[in-house]
């Protein structure tokens, strides 16, 4: 059969064997009417007043956008969301936005203009969030772990904030959206570290469609929580990234409504785990660069037979990326085995271990492999190895094992929940 993988901004094209199961979302419309849509949901939120309520003369407002790493279409929604906010009064000098990046770099003037349109970056303040410049931070607080809690002060500052973002499965937080916003995306870098350290990257409660009782969660919330009351304003897209629904109002209980609604088409039950298990990393923005890669992995990961094969399709047109957090710590281990053991080692902090970490638990139960633009031996300094011909790779796995071979395909990655039946 012939498989259709998010790769980068298009598909890649895959010929697999004939009983390969197809793991992927339920299929849901987009809204007729996007635009109504967003504005019923400022005027009906969910467990709060109208936003119209939340807003006084003078009021500073602090809009939070997802940077260039995420699929949120902010091009089509904050243009919505200023012009509500203009027709209650609000001034263009009340308002920032801030884009948060939370340790990834800060988008350039031109990536700002794609991503939000020169209408919004010409008229209005857009501020990238620096995770490492702690003079713009405000400590609500420490974590678990005794680090100071630290968010961007335009954020913290606000009369009110206004928190958007899209919902969809996450690896580790359980869904996305909600308060991750402000924590990590206008978190202080020392914060983030101690949020996404081994101890709380190891629970089994940090994992996908896991929210209450998840201490990577628990903790996001309760921080963004001490900051003061936010406006939610999350969103559901499908695999064309159109909003399917808007999910306003309260932080606690919009989010909740929205993950709901994305968990029925997001989770698919399977009957048993497979030897092979070809995913993707939903394309482009995600599979930027390696860095995103463990959410592919991790989705994957969840129906893989111990000792089996995960093939991952991801572009990385922008590769580890070099230099960064993550590429050092890859660089200075010889194997997964090794690195895995250097993160457990009590005491260990490191920018970006999450990744790393993450990369290297599922390399324990399982042989990785990674199909992307990136050059070979940059591939296997990431401790992976580099995989030229995905069909090739999966009908020689099928020859080796006989008959009995099981392969699946999640051809839009970390966007399916997918798990074997009890």
């Amino acid at each position: 059969m012939n498989v259709s993988l998010a790769y980068g901004q298009g598909h890649l094209q895959v010929e697999l064997p004939d009983f390969t199961r197809v793991v992927q979302p339920r299929p849901q419309p987009g809204l007729p009417d996007e635009r109504a849509a967003l504005f019923s949901a400022l005027d009906a939120p969910v467990g709060c007043e109208p936003l119209a309520q939340w807003l006084r003369p003078g009021a500073k407002i602090c809009i939070i956008f997802p940077d260039i790493t995420r699929a949120m279409p902010s091009r089509r929604l904050l243009p919505w969301l200023l012009d509500y906010l203009h027709r209650h009064g609000v001034r263009d000098e009340q308002l920032v936005l801030l884009n948060s990046t939370g340790t990834h770099r800060p988008n350039t003037p031109a990536e700002l203009e794609t991503m939000l349109g020169p209408a919004i970056t010409q008229r209005y303040r857009v501020v990238n969030h620096e995770c490492e410049r702690d003079a713009d931070m405000v400590q609500f607080g420490v974590t678990r772990s005794g680090v100071p809690a630290l968010i961007n002060r335009l954020a913290a500052e606000a009369d009110v904030r206004i928190l958007t973002g899209f919902i969809e499965p996450h690896f580790f937080a359980g869904f996305s959206g909600g308060p991750k916003a402000l924590m990590p995306g206008v978190a202080g870098l020392q914060t983030i570290v101690s949020n996404h350290g081994a101890e709380n990257i190891g629970s089994p409660q940090a994992t996908f469609g896991i929210n209450e009782g998840n201490p990577i969660w628990d903790e996001m919330l309760a921080i963004a929580e001490r900051v003061g009351r936010s406006f939610l304003l999350n969103v559901s897209l499908n695999e064309e990234r159109q909003v399917t629904g808007v999910f306003a109002g309260d932080l606690k209980l919009a989010h909740r409504h929205g993950r709901e609604f994305v968990r029925e088409s997001a989770m698919q039950r399977v009957d048993a785990p497979f030897d092979v298990v070809v995913t993707t990393n939903s394309g482009y923005p995600l599979d930027l660069n390696l860095y995103q890669g463990g959410k592919g992995l991790s989705a994957a990961a969840l129906i893989t037979k111990p000792g089996g094969t995960i093939i991952l399709a991801a572009e990385c047109r922008e590769g580890v990326p070099a230099g960064s957090p993550f590429d050092r710590l890859l660089r200075d281990a010889h194997s997964p085995a090794e690195l895995l053991a250097r993160i457990a080692a009590p005491g260990f902090s490191w920018p970006e271990q999450w990744a790393p970490h993450i990369q290297t638990l599922i390399q324990s139960r399982a042989r990785v492999l990674l199909h992307s633009s990136m050059p070979d031996e940059l591939v296997r300094a990431a401790l992976l190895e580099p995989c030229p011909d995905i069909a090739a790779e999966v009908f020689a796995q099928v020859r080796r094992i006989g008959r009995s071979a099981r392969v699946a395909v999640l051809p839009w990655g970390p966007l399916t929940i997918p798990y074997i039946a009890a």
